[in-house]
C-alpha cells in the first residue's frame, strides 16, 4: 500500500503519477495545499508504475492491492512526457501537456560499491547479481535498455535483460522499482539501474546506498509532464494543479 496516499472520502482532487518521484509527491501536494487552501488535504494520490496506471484507468478507476478494492478515478495522469503526448493523440488525456522536470539513470549500489561497477558492461558480469526493473510494466526499463545498447550494444542488453534474467542472475522487480534499494539493502543484489534521484533520495536518508554515474553519452533522460484526464470529474483543481506544477 505504499503507493497510494490521501483520503478516499470525496477527494477533491486525484492524481496517478508514474512511480518515478514517489518520494516528491508529499511535498508537491502539501504545496498545493498551501497554494489552494480550500483543497488542503482532499488530495488522494498514487505512485504505481506507469504500466499499471492506465490498466487501472481502463477499469474505470478500480484496482486490487492484497485483499482490498476500491475505485477512484483520476483528474490528472503525471508521466514521461511521450506517453503524455501519446494519450494527449489518443483523447484519454486533454492538452496541454505540462513538462516540470528531467531526470537521468544511474547505478545504483550497496553503499562502498564492494562489487567495484564502475560502468554500464560491467552488468554483464557472470558473477554479478542485478536489481533490475521489470519491463513488463515499469517505464524505466525501455530507458534502461536503450542505455545498454549505447554502452555496449544489443549483446549488453541482451546480456543484461535476456540471459541473466533466464539464469536467475537479474532479478526483476516485482511491483516497483523502489525495491531496488531495499534488494540491495537485504543483500539479495549488487547493482541496478535506476533514476538517479532515487539514489541521492536514499543517499540522503542515511540508508546504505551509493551510485554510479552513467556518462551523458550512454545516459536516456526522461522528461516529466501532466496533463488533465479527459472528463476530469475535478476539472478546476486539475488546471490549478497544473498551474502548480508549471512553475516548478
Amino acid at each position: 500500500m505504499a503507493d497510494f496516499h490521501g483520503n478516499l472520502n470525496d477527494p477533491a482532487l486525484v492524481l496517478y503519477a508514474s512511480g518515478n518521484y514517489f518520494f516528491a509527491l508529499g511535498e508537491m501536494v502539501q504545496e498545493f495545499g498551501a497554494a489552494y487552501p480550500a483543497w488542503r488535504g482532499r488530495v488522494f494520490y498514487e505512485t504505481l508504475p506507469l504500466g499499471l496506471l492506465p490498466k487501472q484507468m481502463a477499469a474505470g478507476g478500480t484496482i486490487t492491492s492484497g485483499n482490498l478494492t476500491f475505485t477512484v478515478r483520476p483528474d490528472v495522469m503525471m508521466a514521461e512526457q511521450q506517453a503524455s503526448e501519446a494519450r494527449v493523440a489518443d483523447g484519454r488525456l486533454t492538452a496541454p501537456v505540462v513538462s516540470f522536470a528531467t531526470n537521468d539513470l544511474t547505478i545504483m549500489v550497496p553503499a562502498g560499491n564492494p562489487a567495484h561497477i564502475t560502468n554500464l558492461a560491467d552488468l554483464a558480469r557472470p558473477d554479478l547479481a542485478l536489481i533490475m526493473p521489470n519491463p513488463a510494466f515499469e517505464g524505466v526499463a525501455r530507458q534502461i535498455r536503450a542505455s545498454l545498447v549505447k554502452a555496449g550494444g544489443e549483446s549488453l542488453a541482451q546480456a543484461v535483460y535476456d540471459t541473466k534474467a533466464a539464469n536467475g542472475t537479474t532479478v526483476l522487480t516485482r511491483i516497483h522499482h523502489r525495491q531496488t534499494p531495499l534488494f540491495l539493502m537485504q543483500g539479495l543484489g549488487q547493482a541496478g539501474v535506476t533514476w538517479r534521484s532515487e539514489a541521492i533520495f536514499q543517499e540522503q536518508q542515511g540508508n546504505p546506498i551509493a551510485h554510479v554515474d552513467i556518462p551523458a553519452a550512454q545516459n536516456t533522460r526522461a522528461i516529466y509532464s501532466a496533463a488533465m484526464v479527459t472528463g476530469a470529474a475535478h476539472g478546476d483543481a486539475a488546471q490549478a494543479w497544473l498551474s502548480l506544477i508549471g512553475r516548478l
